[in-house]
């Protein structure tokens, strides 16, 4: 090897190696020289006494072994083993390392950081304005492993810009290089594991959760994150919880799962490193709570909480952990090491350690006395996984160094007397661009690397726990749900929420202090729910309208009297039997023209009658199919004029009748005046007033189209009738045959029946008196309807009037016609036809 005259010094908590270097491996667990160092911080110890009741932090005694960090710190000797026997990286170049226990706190970590910031290989930090040219003790620095160190020594290592990656911290306020200039990760930041977790919270449609996390940097950050980005995406947190770190966390523990049961939330967000993790779910398990659990990286693949007694019983445990790749060969390095470690024990017993108790120097005494089967210490779970992030940690550096010294994959130049400062490594190290076993990485402007999550599912089988993968993170959430099996009776989803969801149609009203927790409001007509979430109904556009409990609003739609309706057929059913009854009168009329009867109803006013009759009643097929502008106009005159000719002639007849019965001298001279000229005048001043007044209503009542065009949408679906505008003129129009109706029947309602004739006086009562209930009847119902209803009613009613003309007035005469046509003769109607009430005869006697 070159000889170098500086040393770079890394610093580093994690390694991997390969198998053709297993047997030049070193036994040196912490510290290996090399041609360029690089330091480790990393939580190889536990505090075991309260740091609150010492004055002095070389007081604090750690010495309780933490495998997990204990294992990461090999992994980093794994790592640099094996980049410095891959000649391809550093040729010629030897990394050396140097590793130190944070015991996670912050007054053991400042000793080691203030190490690295050191001088050359001096021990001492140089006071100077500018640290341009200041070359420290290390190049880069490995770690910590949790957000609460970082914030301790991350300022301070930005200060003199030295490379910091750490494997572990995934706080989002590390994110601001501000503040953290030099900081980067080989983890991605908690701001995508909180959008993670948020996206699943909505996939499975809690909105109604509890969120918990331990009293650091980790866990405060991810709590204040969370509960901002879940508060955006309409997710409510019932409650919000911190377990602290630095006194008895079991009161409070009490108090939150208290809280928790009171929320009545069904799944809980569990943001805690792994310690506070521990304690709280002995605690769950004691209370028998059985919930949906979310759980955050740092505590998810935990051993010591998936090893719990009765852990099984607390619901379902989803968990997040970051993506990696297996290094195969961690295991075999660690096997040779360990069987290394055991050899030289065995040969050097000289060499055991005088002192069980953790030093700087030499943070694990106890690690002396490995052999391979402490293999365990690294083939669990959580640390296979996490060994990746290490790894790639120091890779990171190392290819950092590789672009920066202009190395290729056979030789590096020679470093001579060219110093290598932090500052540089660090712009070259922002750069990066490697693969790793398989795997892309790269840092974004904020240190943070391409890597996604990983989500997992707690199976037991028995008394194991198997971490089922079920789905996966990178910008986007995907999962499997068949994978899952829930700790429901009929492994059905769960449900969170403080209010079930609103039908469509219907808005939330919220209630109390969560949107979360509401009353569903149902829109009314007119009004319709435009969105999921609103919280008001929204009108309805002009020309549009909505029914009850909608969620959109429709242009309206128009029926009528459609040809094939039941009420229809009903209609043309009853009109084609009255229309059939009036045809035949007529044809019986036209066949005994010249007889006494026919003569005395009043001849060809009579035919003209039934005629008019049967023109009006085929006219109400204007009633049926879709409505136009000239059928409107019809509709009405048709139906009123005709019979008003009907009605003229009964009225003449009964002035006849009047007269004749009433002044039977006077009579008798003008009779056939009466007859003839009187009664079609009589019939023509009367269709002449219902024609005036028919062709004013025709000229004051709007048009269909235009009554459609001002009509104001308060309806999806409506009648299409004609308008019957204004009301006062068709009151008029259809009350001025009432009238005539009205007036016959006065006329005939006293007079005397001729003695020994036909009683033309009473049919034209009964014809006229029925004929004006109907329509009396008609009015009230009329104005009660709806537009359907009047339509039908209207052409009803025209039926029953007809058919009670026609059955009243003609059919005593077809009746006599028919059955007794012996009286068929001008005596029996010599009163209509002479004047005369009784034969001279009789009047004699």
């Amino acid at each position: 090897m070159v000889a170098q005259e500086s040393v770079l010094l890394l610093s580093c908590l994690f390694c991997l190696g390969r198998a053709d270097w297993l047997q030049n491996i070193s036994t040196d667990l912490f510290r290996s020289s090399g041609d360029i160092l690089i330091g480790g911080l990393f939580p190889i110890n536990e505090l075991t006494s309260d740091l609150s009741e010492r004055e002095e932090p070389d007081d604090i005694e750690c010495n309780s072994i933490n495998t997990y960090g204990l294992g990461l710190a090999l992994v980093m000797k794994f790592s640099v083993d094996h980049i410095n026997a891959e000649q391809s990286v550093l040729p010629g170049i030897k990394l050396g390392f140097e590793t130190y226990d944070t015991c996670r706190q912050p007054a053991v970590i400042m000793k080691p950081t203030l190490l690295f910031l050191s001088e050359g290989s001096t021990e001492e930090v140089a006071v100077k304005c500018n640290y341009t040219d200041y070359v420290t003790r290390v190049v880069a620095v490995i770690g910590p492993y949790i957000s609460e160190m970082v914030g301790v020594v991350g300022k301070l290592l930005g200060f003199f810009l030295i490379p910091q990656i750490s494997y572990g911290a995934t706080s989002d306020k590390f994110s601001d290089k501000d503040l953290y200039p030099s900081f980067m990760r080989t983890v991605p930041t908690d701001k995508w594991q909180v959008e993670a977790i948020v996206e699943l919270l909505k996939l499975f449609g809690w909105n109604w959760v509890a969120v918990v996390a331990s009293e650091d940097e980790y866990g405060r950050q991810g709590q204040r994150q969370f509960s901002s980005l879940a508060g955006n995406e309409g997710i409510c947190v019932a409650y919000e919880g911190l377990i602290p770190i630095y006194s008895d966390p079991l009161p409070t523990i009490k108090n939150i799962l208290q809280h928790i049961n009171t929320t009545s939330t069904g799944v809980v967000v569990l943001f805690s490193l792994s310690q506070p993790a521990l304690t709280f779910f002995k605690e769950v398990i004691n209370q028998k709570m059985k919930l949906v659990w979310v759980g955050s990286t740092a505590w998810a693949l935990h051993n010591d909480i998936a090893s719990l007694p009765q852990i099984n019983t607390v619901g379902t445990i989803l968990a997040f952990a970051d993506k990696s790749r297996p290094l195969p060969l961690l295991s075999p390095y660690f096997q040779a090491l360990f069987s290394k470690i055991q050899q030289e024990r065995q040969e050097q017993p000289s060499s055991e350690p005088s002192s069980l108790t953790p030093t700087m120097g030499n943070p694990c005494p106890q690690c002396w006395y490995f052999s391979p089967d402490n293999i365990t210490l690294v083939d669990h779970t959580l640390l296979q996984r996490t060994a990746f992030s290490v790894y790639a940690a120091v890779y990171s550096v190392a290819q950092a160094l590789h672009d920066m010294l202009g190395c290729n994959a056979t030789s590096c130049p020679p470093l001579g007397k060219q110093k290598i400062y932090p500052w540089q490594l660090l712009e070259v190290l922002r750069k990066v661009s490697l693969d790793i076993n398989g795997t892309h990485l790269k840092f974004d402007k904020d240190g943070n690397p391409n890597i996604g999550y990983d989500v997992m599912v707690w199976i037991w089988r028995g008394q194991k726990v198997e971490f089922r993968e079920i789905g996966s993170f990178l910008g986007n959430l995907s999962i499997d749900k068949t994978r899952i099996e829930w700790h429901t009776e009929s492994n059905e989803v769960p449900t969170s929420s403080c209010s079930a969801d609103c039908r469509p149609g219907q808005v939330r009203r919220v209630k109390g202090f969560h949107s979360c927790c509401f009353d569903c409001i149902t829109c009314l007509e007119g009004t319709f729910q435009n969105n999921s979430d609103d919280i008001q109904c929204t009108t309805c556009p002009e020309g549009q309208w909505s029914i009850q409990r909608s969620n959109h609003c429709l242009d309206p739609t128009y029926t009528y009297l459609a040809w094939d309706s039941p009420e229809s057929l009903g209609l043309v059913l009853a009109g084609v039997v009255v229309l059939i009854c009036e045809i035949v009168v007529t044809v019986l009329f036209l066949r005994h023209w010249d007889t006494a009867l026919v003569k005395a109803s009043g001849g060809p006013l009579c035919v003209l009658s039934l005629l008019c009759l049967v023109v009006c009643c085929a006219s109400l097929v204007l009633f049926l199919g879709p409505p136009g502008d000239i059928m409107c106009r019809l509709q009405l005159p048709f139906n009123a004029f005709f019979p008003t000719v009907a009605l003229s002639a009964i009225l003449a007849i009964s002035l006849q009748i009047v007269c004749v019965t009433e002044f039977p001298e006077k009579t008798c001279p003008h009779l056939q005046t009466l007859r003839g000229p009187g009664s079609c005048l009589v019939v023509l001043a009367c269709c002449g007033v219902q024609a005036g007044l028919c062709g004013w209503f025709v000229q004051v009542a709007p048009s269909l189209t235009t009554s459609r065009a001002n009509l104001k949408v308060t309806f999806v679906e409506r009648f299409l009738g004609c308008p019957v505008e204004p009301m006062l003129s068709f009151g008029i129009v259809l009350g001025f045959n009432g009238a005539l109706a009205l007036v016959s029947f006065m006329c005939t309602f006293m007079a005397l029946k001729p003695a020994g004739q036909y009683n033309m006086a009473r049919d034209i009562t009964i014809s006229t008196l029925a004929y004006c209930v109907v329509w009396v009847i008609f009015v009230p119902i009329y104005t009660g309807l709806d537009d359907r209803e009047k339509s039908i009613a209207h052409v009803a009613v025209t039926l029953i009037s007809h058919m009670g003309l026609v059955a009243a007035y003609f059919f005593p005469k077809c009746h006599l016609l028919l059955k007794t046509p012996e009286l068929n003769t001008p005596e029996h109607f010599r009163a209509y036809l002479e004047g005369k009430t009784a034969p001279e005869e009789e009047q004699a006697h």
